[in-house]
This record gives C-alpha cells, structure tokens and sequence, in this order.
C-alpha cells in the first residue's frame, strides 16, 4: 500500500506517520495491510497544496505507481489569523483540499479529510449530529466547510472526519500550554463556558488506520462525514483541572498553581468560540464496531507518554 500523508509534520500528521511505521494500530489491526506500505509525508515546506499547478507535477511523479490512501491533515488552524486573512484561509482550508481531492480521484486513492467542529456556530445544547446543517459562525469555520464541500465534490471514495479539541505531542494546543503556565505561575483563568470534547490525536489516527483497513478488508463503510472526538462533555476549565490534577500526580508539575473559572468576556478575542461544539459519534462507533476512549483516560496515557 502506498499512503500520503499531507500536513505530515502537524500534531495529527506525525502521529499517523509513527502509526503506520510501526504496524501498532490497537484497533481490530490487520497487520498484512499494511506490512512493507510505503508512506510519503508532505508539509508545507514541500509542497503548496493550495497551487493546483504545484500538486498536478507532484501527481505527474506518483503517476507510474499511484497512492492508494491519501490522509489530508494539512490545514490553517490559526482561527485568529483566518479571520484576519480569510484569502489565507481558503486557500488552505477550501482550495488545498480541492486540489488534493482532484489528485486523489484522479491516482484513484481513497481520501480521509480531517475537518472541524467549526462548521457549525455553537449554539446548540446537543451534541452535533453528521446530518445537522452546518452554520459556521467564524472565518475559519466557513473556509473549511468550503474544504468539505470540495471534497465531496470532486473526489468519489472519501470519508471527512470532523473533530475538536485536539491535542498531541508535538505542536501548540492547550495541554501543553496549561503545562507551560501551570509551571510559571501561581493560577491560571480559564473560560467555564464553552463546552466540547478534547481528542487525543492518537486514538484519531488509530481511528483513521481503523477506517481504512475495514474498508480495504471488504467491510461495506460508506464514505461520507464521520465525527470523532474522545468520549465526554466538558469545559475549558474541567480540562485544565484534570491537567493539573494528574500532572500533579505524575510529577510532571513542580509547583503548586490554583486553576480558576472565569468566562468567555473575561478574555475578549477577535473570534467568538463556539460556545457548545460537541460531536455526536453514533456513526463512527457503528460503522467500525468500536468503543471510544473517555477523554481522561487519553489524557492520562498522553501524560504518562510526556513524563
């Protein structure tokens, strides 16, 4: 098998990669899939995904032997920054994904598309369902609702899983963050207000990994929109609490540092946060016959793996 990982420097893209190296996929693993597969990282320093002319001469080199997977991490995730350059944000968000769609159908590769809970505005009070209407309510939100769309449009063997809250061990997300201050300060505030479900960016790549060997294995899963997350409904501030709490415990935090609740207008941004972005998983956890691990315990095997 031979795979392409875009975005193959990110939190989610190097994850995979160390995945599907080591043949250490827990989830239902078919070993024999993917033994001697060979797997090509992108990032942007190797190639502009939003240059259609740039990706056509990159399909022209994998013509002889073409990909059969295709995994799009790539993204700005910026949300500030979309919001400040939204022709930055699409061409990363919409136009990319369009043009790696167009090369997948045309190397005849099925497609994963990671996409965001973004692409709906927040107010809702139940977890989020595939089939909901999308309403994004941010620049950063509309350009990768544009990416879905262009997806389903130009590539016919493609599943987009949206997820939320992610963190893993490379990169700039919110537990390594809490980390960072949680050791240099006496508190810290975080927002009690807006609600969703952290993602541990190795249970989404084993998800990933899962869905792919099923469907290569003759299991009938249709493309489409998944949602994925950790199991749980929580806050920002819950998710800083249990940080501190099992970092406490694992002597990751050398000192002691009083976590505070405060609310979403403590903080005034340039982007208004979805106040309630939990994703319904039905139909992930149906189509692969699988259990998702509750966010704390993730959290936990994160934490162990960092100390």
């Amino acid at each position: 098998m031979k795979i392409l990982i875009t975005g193959s420097k990110g939190q989610l893209g190097t994850e995979l990669a160390e995945i599907l190296a080591a043949g250490r996929s827990e989830i239902g693993a078919i070993p024999e899939l993917w033994a001697g597969a060979e797997v090509i990282g992108v990032d942007i320093d190797d190639l502009d995904l939003a240059d259609a002319s740039a990706v056509d001469a990159f399909a022209a080199l994998h013509n002889d032997k073409p990909f059969d997977l295709i995994v799009n991490c790539a993204a700005m995730t910026n949300v500030d920054a979309c919001e400040t350059d939204y022709e930055a944000a699409l061409r990363g968000n919409a136009e990319a994904p369009r043009n790696i769609a167009h090369f997948a159908e045309g190397q005849g590769a099925k497609l994963v598309h990671i996409s965001t809970d973004y692409v709906f505005d927040g107010k809702a009070d139940i977890p989020y369902t595939e089939t909901d209407p999308p309403s994004p309510a941010t620049a950063y939100g509309k350009s990768k609702l544009l990416g879905e769309q262009n997806v389903e449009t130009a590539c016919s063997h493609a599943f987009i899983v949206r997820t939320s809250w992610l963190y893993g061990k490379t990169g700039n997300n919110f537990v390594h963050t809490m980390l960072k201050l949680m050791n240099e300060r006496e508190s810290v505030s975080v927002v009690n207000d807006q609600y969703g479900s952290p993602t541990w960016t190795c249970d989404l790549a084993e998800v990933i990994v899962a869905l792919i060997q099923q469907a290569e294995n003759g299991k009938n899963i249709p493309y489409g929109i998944y949602h994925f997350t950790n199991e749980g409904e929580i806050t920002w501030y819950d998710f800083a609490k249990e940080i501190y709490k099992q970092a406490q415990a694992l002597g990751i935090l050398t000192k002691d540092c009083e976590v505070k609740p405060c609310t979403s207008a403590d903080f005034p941004a340039k982007v208004t946060r979805p106040a309630y972005s939990v994703l319904d998983k039905a139909k992930i956890k149906e189509a692969l016959g699988i259990n998702i691990p509750v966010w704390e315990e993730s959290l936990q095997k994160f934490l162990v793996d960092f100390s």
